[in-house]
């Protein structure tokens, strides 16, 4: 039994061969029955003649619908004119699995499609981005395998917030309050007093009623957390992490990003280091555009989708004022109006990636933030704690791995980019 793709060899043509699927294609002429196979590895042409089949497996073939299951042995044949250039004309047809009238034909709304994502899976757009994924995720392993970090596991369940209270998912917990975790990065920094080097791939959740093309309430979430390093170092750490996994797509799904009509180019002209730009600069910049931006404006969506519409690769934007970003950003030692961190932009108009920095890891310090910020210590007892008892220098970062695969793949909506999307609206299937 052959896969497709295997077919696909000239030592294959005039011999017998046997391959299954499912029909993505049908149609009939006379006595000839034409079936467009596919599987996970391609597609290819199938010609089920009565003279050569019988009447019984060519009336199988003629019962069969869109979706249907088969195995099929013939000759494969080469035929310029069938996708990818060969046929296999078929000696037996064998239907496994009949389809009932599949719902998904053309031209169907963008809601339709969602509502039946458990079968649109099999298109061969969400087929080619599924394998996109699989490929961001492999990389995205492989590469902290290969410097030396340790994977590990923190709770989805958590009793505080990191990011900001209003975009919790509370869940009730044995009598108690818990919620759905928006970022594992305080156990990542438990972690780094006895690996030194860590990461995690999870879940994570936000209560967002955001309906911006980037936005989910459920995500894909690396974050990583790394002993004696900062900011600079951290960002060469993630440019590197990107390259390793753009290299991989490039090598494996260049069939797939064509499908998708990804322009290649784009991706393959990126090159290290990434460009780096002050916050006060983005500002301007985003004013040049005719943005209403101020110095301490947030970037949101729209923002930074005007700004990075002409950016030719993934851009740190650094030094932040401090006031917009989470209590646990180090102050820049020499302008502490702004702390020691960056979020990276993906160029052509996808924005933020990932957002990463340096920790304060003074005890002192830590205090005099949270209660900047108005947060109660006691919420945030034993993050304290790790600044008591042998603190050292660290940054980390957070990557929203949908993004990357939404930028990568060069798709309009990052629901596409997700095999079932969560967002405000949606909860099945």
């Amino acid at each position: 039994m052959q896969k497709i793709k295997d077919l696909f060899s000239e030592k294959f043509v005039d011999n017998e061969i046997e391959t299954r699927g499912w029909i993505y294609r049908w149609r009939e002429s006379g006595k000839i029955i034409f079936i467009i196979l596919r599987d996970s590895t391609g597609i290819i042409q199938v010609t089920v003649s009565k003279d050569m089949v019988g009447e019984e497996d060519f009336n199988s073939a003629k019962s069969a619908g869109i979706e249907s299951s088969v195995i099929v042995s013939g000759i494969l044949k080469r035929d310029e004119r069938a996708p990818g250039g060969f046929e296999v004309l078929a000696k037996k047809f064998v239907l496994v699995g009949k389809s009932l009238n599949f719902p998904i034909t053309k031209d169907k709304s963008d809601e339709f499609l969602l509502d039946m994502r458990h079968l649109w899976l099999r298109s061969r757009e969400m087929t080619a981005i599924l394998k996109i994924r699989s490929t961001v995720f492999e990389f995205l392993h492989d590469f902290f395998k290969r410097e030396g970090y340790y994977e590990v596991q923190a709770p989805m369940f958590v009793s505080s917030a990191v990011e900001g209270g209003s975009t919790l998912f509370e869940v009730p917990y044995f009598g108690r309050k818990a919620y759905l975790t928006q970022s594992s990065q305080f156990y990542l920094e438990t972690f780094i007093f006895s690996l030194e080097n860590v990461y995690t791939v999870a879940p994570s959740f936000r209560a967002e009623k955001s309906r911006t093309r980037r936005h989910l309430t459920e995500f894909w979430h690396c974050e990583a957390e790394v002993a004696w390093i900062g900011n600079d170092e951290m960002m060469k750490i993630e440019e590197r992490m990107i390259m390793h996994i753009l290299d991989g797509v490039l090598k494996n799904n260049k069939e797939e990003l064509i499908l998708l009509k990804r322009d290649i180019s784009k991706l393959e002209d990126i090159t290290l280091p990434f460009n780096r730009m002050e916050y006060a600069d983005i500002i301007k910049l985003g004013k040049d555009v005719g943005l209403d931006l101020d110095y301490g404006s947030d970037l949101g969506a729209d923002e930074e989708y005007a700004i990075t519409q002409k950016f030719e690769k993934p851009t740190f934007v650094i030094h932040f004022p401090k006031e917009i970003k989470p209590f646990y950003h180090r102050p820049d030692p020499q302008n502490p109006s702004v702390v020691l961190n960056h979020d990276l932009l993906a160029p052509e108009g996808y924005g933020e990636i990932i957002g990463g920095g340096e920790r304060i890891f003074d005890l002192d310090e830590l205090l005099q933030r949270i209660k900047e910020e108005r947060l109660n210590p006691e919420d945030y007892s034993w993050y304290i704690d790790l600044r008591k008892y042998g603190s050292v220098p660290h940054s980390g970062f957070g990557l929203g791995i949908d993004r990357l695969v939404w930028w990568i793949a060069g798709l309009e909506h990052i629901k596409y980019a997700v095999p079932y999307p969560r967002n405000v609206r949606r909860l099945v299937p």
